[in-house]
């Protein structure tokens, strides 16, 4: 008797249809588009050269300098000596490899993993590489994106594969409506909080649920590109009407008839009822407060109403020891209630919260309000057609008006690579993806937080719960 096919996962459906060769303990993966930037690439296009290499398919790749990139006074150029070297040795390599560059003073250039999508580069189903990390973010469009090592890269350049074992499959599924208040940051940091650092190591996250699919194309990118904060391979959620229309009439996206065709297919790209994952996570986002982080890990996440945790509490003590020195970083104290710190600076930027959708959350807190006097605080828009589309519907000025920098797009202060950056001691309210130490300039203080939350703070020049600012007083949730 003939059985059905074995139900299969989203993973499993992109995955199989790239491998090239089976190998012991790994899979050659062919790769459909290798994303460049200034920061990671310079070392693999050196190696070709030293090996007298071409690159295999430069039509299949994309640069596009993003770390390094002044925010302000382009009209000057570069001044960083560092940056200008990265930023130049880009545009050489690219010229050197026949590689589509998206230059420095491009309108269309930002941060990579912004501007794949925004083209139509990053489609349903492809296979992605790129040295930056956050390479899971395109994961939102249904693509398996991976971010990769200096030696990898210039594997995908020389071959347009990637040798990897096969990752294991996690289904995080984010059930109910979130409250007023609570965005993609939240819901993400939720994730990151109840997973850990490592609980999904060695994953393919597939986010799934009744708060996922009601999430917009930005919203679900921010919560594939904070997936591997908690040790996540990549991220995943399966396209559907929602992606299809944010695709639909971008650049390099297919057209006319080539889009429906393309539509049609895309449509199967979605796990089988029945398969199988190796790990199911469950969330209800009706439960998920505005939150902030304490420590120096995506993972130290509570809410804005809550208080910094006793390391003691920690189940064992190489735990405590690590939260004791989060805390002697920071700058805290157990029991310190969120509400009480106050911050010096905001940012509003970065792969995980730099979109237009970003900017209109902010805007929408920020309307009216005026930045405390104490506060520096900065928009970095993702890329350049997310600033030009923020000015045509005047977030600029309403940014500007309440007291924000506007700045010129780029990673900013996310990695402080250029000239934005927290000074030592400095409490930074920041909407990038990682609180790392030294992350935002040496002896920087990162509390990572949405857009809303960022504003909030800005205004009132401490930690606030947003729903004070909009007047929604609904009863307090929590992780």
């Amino acid at each position: 008797m003939t059985t059905g096919a074995q139900p299969r996962t989203l993973l499993d459906k992109i995955w199989s249809a790239h491998v090239v060769a089976q190998l012991p303990g790994a899979d050659l993966l062919y790769v459909d588009l290798h994303l460049l930037d200034d920061l990671h690439s310079p070392q693999a296009f050196a190696a070709l050269r030293a090996a007298g290499r071409a690159v295999r398919r430069p039509e299949a790749a994309v640069a596009v300098p993003d770390h390094t990139v002044p925010t302000t006074d382009r009209c000057a150029g570069i001044g960083d000596p560092a940056a200008r070297r990265l930023i130049e040795t880009l545009a050489a390599d690219a010229r050197w490899a026949g590689v589509p560059l998206i230059p420095f003073g491009d309108p269309r250039q930002g941060i990579v993993h912004v501007v794949g999508p925004e083209l139509g580069l990053s489609l349903p189903g492809l296979t992605i590489a790129s040295g930056d990390s956050h390479a899971s973010t395109h994961g939102a469009l249904g693509a398996l994106a991976f971010g990769v090592g200096a030696s990898e890269i210039e594997q995908v350049l020389a071959t347009q594969t990637l040798l990897l074992p096969r990752p294991r499959t996690m289904a995080v599924e984010v059930a109910g409506a979130p409250a007023p208040g609570v965005s993609a940051k939240d819901l993400a940091l939720a994730v990151v909080a109840a997973l850990g650092p490592a609980g999904a190591l060695g994953h393919v996250v597939e986010f799934c649920g009744d708060a996922v699919w009601a999430l917009g194309i930005a919203g679900r990118m921010t919560l594939c590109n904070l997936a591997v904060e908690a040790g996540a391979r990549t991220a995943l959620v399966a396209p559907d009407d929602t992606t299809f229309d944010f695709l639909r009439g971008r650049e390099r996206a297919p057209v006319g008839a080539a889009f429906e065709r393309a539509v049609a297919a895309w449509r199967g790209l979605r796990s089988d009822p029945g398969a199988t994952f190796d790990r199911v996570i469950a969330l209800d986002a009706a439960r998920v407060a505005p939150l902030v982080t304490w420590g120096t890990g995506p993972e130290t996440a509570v809410p804005v109403t809550g208080v910094v945790p006793d390391p003691d509490d920690a189940p064992d003590q190489i735990e405590r020891v690590r939260r004791r020195r989060m805390l002697d970083y920071m700058g805290l104290k157990p029991g310190q209630r969120i509400a009480d710190l106050t911050v010096d600076v905001v940012f509003i930027g970065s792969c995980a919260n730099g979109r237009i959708e970003d900017l209109r959350e902010a805007a929408t807190i920020a309307r009216g309000g005026r930045v405390a006097p104490s506060v520096r605080a900065l928009v970095v828009p993702g890329s350049g057609a997310v600033k030009a589309q923020a000015e045509q519907e005047g977030l600029d000025r309403i940014l500007l008006e309440a007291g924000f920098e506007w700045r010129e797009p780029g990673c900013s202060m996310c990695i402080a690579m250029n000239a934005d950056r927290v000074a030592p001691g400095q409490r930074c309210a920041s909407t990038s993806n990682r609180n790392f130490e030294g992350r935002q300039g040496p002896g920087a203080r990162t509390h990572l937080v949405s857009p809303a939350t960022a504003v909030a703070a800005a205004i009132t020049g401490r930690f606030t719960d947003v729903r004070e600012l909009t007047g929604d007083r609904a009863s307090q949730t929590t992780l």
